[in-house]
């Protein structure tokens, strides 16, 4: 069968917000109030920080505001993995902190159980299962990178599993892989959405007053406080969160250091056991593979398979568009793709087809800053890892507002900033070049050329 016959029934929306169970969006603000600490942006980012707020000290009045709907842009329509690494990996995180590895890595085991201890202590519904990654090798030349990767998590005192051929298929079952490194407790996998819309009902629960379709407009000093105009009204808040990630920020010396770059996924219908079974994957593992243009990909809770990742399109002027959501060349790219690595599920449709921005830096990981003598924080860049990383973020700005020095702020992750992106139309060149050079060294045994050498050498990148 062709490929692109298998979306022809997909719904061009985001799975994970096509669900019956959505809740009501709340109402706008409309007039003027007061609070202790103002969070603007309503994803994992903004949610976590607001309700850690409120479980560090439970008097405190603190407003959450959206411009659009709780969940509705990133958290809302990624993939669902979970990860504990900080880092983006730990091939990045060695890179660039090789010195903070070991700390990082565990303030991130520590930071993804908090996350797994807060879903149950909340009663958040949200599919949580804690079943690990498989990164697989699907050129010969990967496998080095695997081992290196599992000699590097050993020196550090965790444990990833080496599978070789015979052994990573019998976990998932496709003609391409060659082997596999399983890292079987860091990471889980989620329905993302369920996530957003538990953490917005926990917020409530604390107290938190959320107002929902109210976008901030401007930051500016107010006494000696902050003010945030919206559309119908203003808030006066003693501190100020921003976690707008992908969105400009509200403080505008930091938007060179991040732009937007859209990705993509499918969604299968669900599999009948016949089909389940013709693929093996009983461990329901998340799987992603090694390649610079990687794909990852899952199980759903009703035996779908999210298939996403590949293209990352970065348009000109870093615009953020609600048409650039939908791109039937990529979808087309991922549903060949999805039939080369199992063949044996031929004839399965895809009942959805989405695509959204995920907000990248030059270093793959998040970043932080303070504005107006500290009393704004934010965080931003978490490049594709934020469903786990934004719960530490959160825990990062309300310790710079604190102006506290603790264990996370004391971080050189934390204290430096990655280099910021140049200047259009530089950077739109800059990028092109980048993707042509992975995309060669894909298909060049993974030997990288002199750009991305170079790259390599000043610390500077390109990823989703």
């Amino acid at each position: 069968m062709d490929p692109v016959r298998a979306l022809q029934d997909a719904k061009p929306t985001p799975f994970w917000l096509d669900d019956p169970g959505r809740p009501q969006a709340l109402s706008a603000l409309v007039g003027d109030v007061r609070c202790d600490l103002l969070v603007v942006g309503g994803g994992y980012s903004g949610l976590w920080t607001a309700l850690i707020a409120k479980e560090r000290d439970p008097g405190q009045d603190v407003v959450l505001i959206e411009g659009q709907e709780i969940g509705w842009a990133a958290s809302g329509r990624n993939g669902g993995f979970c990860a504990a690494s900080l880092t983006h990996g730990l091939g990045n995180g060695q890179a660039r902190w090789p010195g903070e590895l070991a700390e990082l890595e565990h303030l991130g085991a520590e930071n993804l159980q908090a996350i797994e201890d807060s879903i149950k202590r909340y009663g958040i519904d949200c599919d949580w299962e804690r079943t690990g990654e498989i990164d697989v090798a699907t050129e010969p030349y990967q496998l080095e990178d695997l081992y290196e990767m599992a000699e590097l998590s050993a020196s550090l005192g965790s444990e990833l599993t080496f599978l070789d051929r015979d052994a990573v298929r019998a976990e998932v079952n496709s003609p391409t892989y060659l082997g596999g490194l399983w890292d079987k407790d860091g990471v889980g996998m989620v329905n993302p959405a369920k996530l957003a819309w538990g953490l917005k009902q926990a917020c409530l629960d604390a107290g938190v007053r959320i107002f929902e379709h109210t976008r901030a407009t401007d930051l500016a000093e107010s006494g000696s406080g902050m003010a945030v105009r919206t559309p119908y009204g203003r808030i006066f808040a003693a501190r100020v969160a921003l976690g707008t990630n992908v969105f400009p920020s509200l403080v505008k010396r930091t938007r060179a250091h991040t732009i937007p770059v859209y990705d993509y996924a499918l969604m299968t219908e669900p599999l009948s056991q016949e089909q389940l079974a013709a693929i093996g994957w009983q461990g329901r593992q998340g799987v992603g593979d090694c390649a610079n243009q990687f794909h990852y990909y899952r199980l759903s809770a009703d035996n779908r398979i999210l298939w996403g990742g590949y293209d990352a399109v970065y348009h000109y002027g870093g615009r953020v568009r609600a048409e650039y959501d939908q791109r039937p060349a990529t979808y087309r790219t991922l549903a060949r793709h999805f039939f080369e690595t199992f063949p044996q599920l031929e004839g399965l449709r895809f009942s959805h087809a989405w695509g959204g921005a995920i907000d990248t830096c030059t270093r793959f990981s998040a970043f932080f800053d303070t504005a107006y003598r500290g009393r704004v924080a934010l965080a931003a860049g978490y490049t594709g890892l934020g469903v786990g990383a934004t719960r530490f973020g959160a825990e990062v700005m309300l310790d710079l507002l604190a102006g506290e020095r603790t264990e996370r702020t004391a971080l050189e992750m934390v204290r430096r900033k990655p280099l910021p992106f140049p200047p259009e139309p530089v950077r739109w060149i800059g990028i092109e070049l980048t993707k042509r050079s992975l995309d060669l060294a894909d298909r060049s045994a993974g030997r990288r050329n002199l750009w991305l050498r170079t790259l390599d050498r000043l610390g500077l990148g390109f990823d989703s």
